[in-house]
């Protein structure tokens, strides 16, 4: 899928603390990398003030994939681009992207989905309305699948 696909993007510069013993990115920190740029995509969406921080929406990551395809090397400048790419009855699933910061340079892919639970505790529950409309109005398109 190419860049142009994500509305969004946030950059993160690769840390000491992040690398392996080859100065490359450590495998666990790419799903870090995704949770720092889901934080700034909901913050960007209008979603960040209205999670279960703040008494609001609560969500459980349910799967999570990374697909490597090049390495991330320390000090390097990465792109975390994200998307929602669709909105079920009672998940999200968000897409991810890392790009070196040459453009279409593609160090790895992945995919999260979302449950959203009515308490902390809670079992899933159906994505509220408001929440489908304000991702579909960032978006700009329809993500709600129908049953």
């Amino acid at each position: 899928m190419p860049r142009s696909d994500f509305r969004f993007a946030c950059r993160k510069r690769v840390r000491y603390a992040e690398i392996d013993a080859q100065a490359v990115l450590f495998n666990s920190r790419y799903l870090e990398y995704f949770d720092i740029g889901l934080t700034e995509y909901w913050r960007a969406a209008g979603m960040y003030e209205k999670t279960s921080m703040s008494g609001g929406a609560e969500f459980h990551v349910a799967r999570a994939l990374v697909e490597f395809r090049a390495p991330i090397l320390l000090d390097e400048e990465v792109d975390i681009c994200v998307r929602c790419a669709r909105i079920g009855n009672s998940s999200m699933t968000f897409l991810f992207e890392l790009h070196g910061t040459s453009g279409e340079d593609l160090r790895a892919t992945g995919e999260e989905v979302q449950v959203h639970v009515a308490e902390v505790r809670g079992a899933p529950a159906p994505v509220p309305g408001w929440i489908v409309d304000l991702f579909e109005a960032y978006e700009g398109q329809t993500l709600k699948q129908p049953r």
